[in-house]
């Protein structure tokens, strides 16, 4: 689809995606309904994922990880999940290996690496974040969830919402207060585990898409957490939660970028295989032009996040830069799918047909991550600055 070359890849790069691509084509696409069904993926595809070395690739070869630095790899991971139209898998997969084993691997004491890191490697558990809560949302300084220091281990209530990978998760990072009275410095980061006792999870929610990503209530009730469990230092978890939070919002745009290009190739496919008045659809000059717009902002789209990408492998992209990806490109993917909805006719609304599922899928990226309107109030405060 592309006229420009994508340079920053090197052969190596493409043969990882090539081997990602067979992967997705053998071992997602095929159950992606069922998932959908089920309303969320098999515990096989994450050990599957993690035979194949696909999970926490920048995982150090000491715990059973490729090592890989080159952030480029993630990217082609991610990328290719969004090219399947599989949405569920390409936000929950990424989540457990690009945002939450960095808080494992960045912030994790010897002991909890030891045991959370081989076992994410490997897909045996799957990790989840819980930040968000029912009265807390993008305001992450406002949370409720409390962790108190009991001497040998911490004491944990409060409950967390919209958590992806929630139901499946085994072991997740949760936000808490340890000191309620200091705002965002009386937050801290811990690792709970699913085996800990008074931690319990809701059923999933029946959401108005992805519905083969097991989002839930997770419910926190005198969890003890042994102090080994703490992420970095007390009262330091806002300002890790600000550093981590760039890859995440870099993730998600990458993501939502991947699928708008699968809802406009899907698109093609079907107009030139439709017809209308006796002739194909795509010959009609709406449907090329609405197809033009769309193939020149996602190239140009394209272009701009390949260059953030390599800034982020220098480490040079900061909150305010992820945070204009993720606006624009989550804004991109609900205006493509809208457009290619549009172009679909009445058939766009039929579930069984990729874009509705992509349409219903994509309105969520611009409310998860922080909302697009705090991705905006980042940016500003950069311009302003």
């Amino acid at each position: 689809m592309f006229e420009i070359p994508r340079t920053i890849f090197t052969e190596e790069h493409e043969m990882f995606r090539q081997s990602i691509r067979e992967f997705v084509k053998k071992e997602i696409i095929p159950n992606n309904s069922e998932w959908e069904k089920a309303k969320q993926v098999s515990r096989e595809s994450w050990k599957k994922l993690g035979e194949n070395g696909f999970l926490c690739l920048q995982a150090p070869e000491s715990f059973g990880g490729l090592g890989i630095s080159d952030f480029r790899f993630n990217a082609i991971f991610t990328e290719e999940l969004g090219l399947s139209g599989c949405s569920g898998p390409a936000i929950g997969y990424p989540l457990h290996s690009d945002i939450v084993f960095p808080y494992l691997q960045h912030y994790g004491t010897d002991l909890a690496q030891e045991k959370y890191a081989s076992k994410m490697i490997s897909g045996e558990y799957i990790g989840a974040i819980a930040m968000t809560e029912p009265g807390a949302g993008s305001d992450l300084q406002n949370i409720k969830a409390t962790a108190r220091d009991m001497g040998d281990h911490y004491l944990l209530n409060g409950t967390k919402t919209f958590i992806t990978n929630g139901y499946l998760c085994d072991m997740v990072v949760v936000a808490a207060k340890t000191d309620p009275t200091q705002g965002a410095k009386g937050i801290s980061l811990f690792v709970v585990d699913k085996e800990m006792e008074g931690f319990t999870k809701g059923v999933p929610f029946d959401k108005v898409g992805l519905h083969a990503q097991d989002t839930c209530e997770l419910f926190f009730e005198d969890v003890k957490v042994p102090k080994e469990n703490l992420l970095g230092k007390e009262g330091e978890g806002f300002k890790y939660l600000m550093t981590e939070l760039a890859q995440e919002r870099l993730i998600v745009a990458l993501a939502a970028l991947a699928l708008a290009e699968f809802m406009l190739k899907s698109t093609v496919e079907y107009v030139k295989g439709r017809e209308a008045f006796g002739r194909s659809i795509s010959e009609f000059q709406n449907t090329r032009f609405k197809l033009a717009e769309m193939a020149a902002k996602i190239e140009q789209a394209r272009i701009y996040c390949d260059q953030l990408v390599l800034l982020h492998n220098d480490k040079k992209v900061d909150s305010a830069m992820a945070s204009g990806a993720k606006y624009l490109m989550t804004e991109l993917q609900c205006e493509v799918a809208d457009e290619c909805v549009q172009l679909h006719g009445g058939y766009g609304y039929m579930w069984e047909y990729p874009v509705a599922r992509a349409y219903a899928d994509a309105r969520v990226q611009r409310i998860y991550a922080g909302t697009n309107e705090i991705m905006k109030e980042l940016i500003a405060r950069k311009v302003l600055k």
